[in-house]
């Protein structure tokens, strides 16, 4: 299951910048992250296919069949806009209860770190700048944040070594 979901930065040049992004529910592994000027239902969509081209290494309809993508009901995850895409790649939509932010919580806990180690500690001249740091927090977080949950590993670790979760447990 993949959740997907979107927070806000700043940049002092363009302002307040909606970030999106995509999440691995098991490992917690970042698939995408997008940073955008504007919020709108045409930006949201681009996690998604930085998502499917890390994991099925193309981009083609129907590829991602058998994921969940787990989702609010924010308007820019309502859209027809987005909503195409979804039945394009083939994942099946899977909204969390409204008013219920934990049932999509391994992207909202990857926000609450975004936010402590990098959005909040840092300052972005520009749009471009924040995406870089964005990308390189990916990197960052995928291979070397340690989560009690996975048993000290980080999301990278855990997402090579399924089995070595399972048996712990």
């Amino acid at each position: 299951m993949w959740g997907a979901d979107a927070t806000a930065g700043f940049t002092l040049r363009d302002g307040q910048a909606p970030i999106f992004a995509r999440i691995d529910h098991c490992p917690a592994c970042c698939l995408g992250i997008h940073a955008a000027i504007r919020g709108t239902r045409l930006e949201t969509p681009e996690p998604m296919r930085q998502a499917v081209r890390k994991q099925s290494g193309g981009f083609s309809g129907g590829i991602a069949l058998g994921v969940k993508l787990r989702r609010n009901h924010g308007s820019q995850f309502m859209s027809g806009d987005f909503q195409r895409g979804i039945r394009f790649l083939g994942p099946e939509s899977c909204p969390a209860f409204v008013r219920e932010p934990k049932g999509n919580g391994s992207i909202e806990r990857f926000f609450r770190t975004l936010k402590e180690q990098l959005l909040r500690v840092r300052r972005f001249e520009t749009l471009e700048e924040l995406a870089e740091a964005l990308e390189e927090f990916r990197q960052r977080y995928d291979g070397h944040w340690m989560a009690e949950r996975l048993h000290f590993q980080s999301p990278q670790q855990a997402r090579h070594a399924p089995l070595a979760l399972e048996s712990a447990t």
